[in-house]
């Protein structure tokens, strides 16, 4: 249970068996005693997706646990911030050496990103089952 993360949600909608479970998503700082005082609490309710075969059993209004494993959240930073900041710092390095100068070097930076988030968008299918949440109920 250490490597899963657990959210608490509702189940919104089953078409299926695929199920929308709504989720409260809340900083550090929403917990907090003086978070009134303070402007950077944060809360924001989320649609989860999820496919789940013994979907017949849940029923809309239900309260279920979303579950995902840890790991998964470690590739999403990857992909989603790492990958992309090592791009960025290369191609400006690489746009300085062929250019020797600074905004033809940032100016290669966007094509760059463009290319990359365009290929993440096309195996967004593949991503999809490799980041996928399963559900149980809440006791």
């Amino acid at each position: 249970m250490a490597n899963t993360i657990r959210h608490q949600g509702i189940v919104e909608n089953i078409e299926g068996s695929h199920l929308q479970v709504r989720i409260v998503q809340t900083s550090a700082c929403a917990t907090c005693s003086i978070k009134g005082h303070c402007t950077s609490a944060d809360t924001k309710e989320k649609l989860i997706d999820i496919v789940e075969s013994e979907s017949h059993t849940y029923r809309q209004g239900d309260k279920v646990w979303v579950l995902g494993e840890l790991s998964m959240g470690m590739q999403a930073v990857l992909l989603a911030f790492v990958i992309p900041l090592i791009l960025i710092v290369v191609t400006l390095f690489v746009g300085m050496a062929l250019f020797a100068d600074e905004l033809r070097a940032v100016l290669c930076v966007i094509p760059c990103l463009i290319v990359y988030y365009f290929v993440l968008w096309c195996y967004k299918d593949r991503l999809r089952r490799k980041f996928s949440f399963s559900i149980c109920p809440q006791e």
